[in-house]
């Protein structure tokens, strides 16, 4: 299986500061692969927050997680600095595809990438429901640049 080619920093517009902690780390001294996807979580949700507004608590939609992938390519462990790049790879009538990528502090590669996808539904009936007009106008900003 060939190694994916890293992504850089200047592809992504949003970034989001994480510090790890001692409890990402595993018995093999390395932040576990379980943790990067809480990791992605984190941030894509921080860029909805932080840009468009998104209201977890009281929305009238959500965005649930249908799929999700990651490369590793290089170590991470505590404790370290990383920011997640966060960018829009697809806006669909109901879902966004987000690609994600780590970097260490001050690296210009990513040392983790991959991709997350939000389904967006009606909180009541978790029916599949149309990303908000506003939502989208902004998201569109966040392109991913190849």
């Amino acid at each position: 299986m060939s190694k994916p080619v890293a992504r850089t920093r200047e592809q992504f517009k949003f970034f989001f500061h994480i510090q790890t902690r001692w409890a990402d780390n595993d018995i093999y001294g390395h932040v576990n692969n379980v943790t990067y996807y809480s990791y992605f979580d984190t941030a894509a949700n921080a860029l909805l927050i932080q840009k468009t507004g998104f209201d977890i608590q009281r929305s009238e939609i959500i965005g649930l997680v249908v799929d999700s992938a990651c490369s590793f390519l290089q170590e991470l462990s505590f404790p370290e600095m990383i920011e997640v790049g966060v960018a829009i790879a697809k806006i669909g009538n109901s879902s966004l595809r987000y690609e994600l990528a780590i970097f260490k502090q001050g690296q210009a590669h990513a040392a983790a990438q991959g991709h997350f996808v939000h389904v967006f539904v009606d909180r009541a009936n978790r029916n599949s429901t149309t990303i908000p007009k506003q939502m989208r106008e902004v998201l569109h900003q966040y392109l991913l640049s190849e």
